[in-house]
């Protein structure tokens, strides 16, 4: 192994129910817009054809329970509460049959939007990078096993701001299943243990500020948390 010339990035990883060890994760895929309502507050049409993805650094996740200041170069800073599928086998061009044989757990996560420089990148039909991947953009809470969680059917998915309800959906409102997602994705890369598929966000999307408390949960899972302090 050749010598580097710093440390080399440590691993980024989320716990799991009843294990000491922890999953580590390889890859970030986000599932855009794969609840109608959301699409649809957002200005859009929602795409029953096939999900299409996004992606965030490893670098930029935090687990649940994470102080972060609020973030730079944005005035509209959202929360979009979400389910992650955990990979922990490798899948190819899978079939929607054979898709889940390919998830290791599941677990709450929470997008983080910078959603003035997301709409400006749209505006001029640029990538959503600076709006989606930065520091501390994915929050991911304690993963349960696939065994234990079951199928994501119709669990409840929401999230709270200072106590308040700003998103309650449901899973059965997905567009694109989980594996649909999976089989899909599986088209364009050689899925692996650590990739993790963030499947979309219901409606309900909105700022939050420096003060705020984010909870979230799904039915089934472990609950999410994130605290916002002063920006740097």
């Amino acid at each position: 192994m050749s010598d580097l010339l710093f440390p080399a990035p440590s691993v980024h990883t989320i716990a799991v129910e009843g294990e000491s060890a922890e999953f580590p994760i390889h890859r970030i895929f986000c599932v855009g817009r794969n609840y109608a309502a959301h699409a649809a507050e957002m200005g859009n049409v929602p795409d029953y054809e096939a999900p299409f993805y996004f992606t965030k650094s490893p670098a930029h996740a935090v687990s649940s329970g994470a102080v972060i200041p609020y973030p730079p170069g944005t005035q509209n800073y959202h929360h979009e509460m979400e389910l992650a599928v955990l990979i922990g086998t490798p899948a190819f061009r899978v079939s929607e049959a054979e898709a889940l044989d390919a998830v290791y757990g599941y677990c709450c996560a929470l997008d983080m939007t910078r959603r003035d420089l997301q709409n400006d990148s749209k505006a001029e039909r640029r990538p959503w990078d600076t709006a989606k991947d930065f520091g501390a953009s994915a929050v991911f809470a304690q993963a349960r096993k696939a065994a234990d969680f079951g199928a994501a059917k119709e669990q409840r998915i929401h999230l709270e701001v200072n106590g308040k309800t700003r998103q309650d959906a449901s899973l059965a409102e997905l567009i694109h299943s989980v594996p649909a997602m999976i089989a899909d994705l599986s088209k364009y890369y050689h899925l692996g243990a650590g990739d993790v598929i963030m499947t979309g966000t219901p409606a309900g999307v909105g700022p939050v500020v420096a003060g705020d408390v984010l909870r979230g949960g799904i039915d089934g899972l472990a609950p999410i948390e994130l605290t916002l302090m002063d920006a740097e």
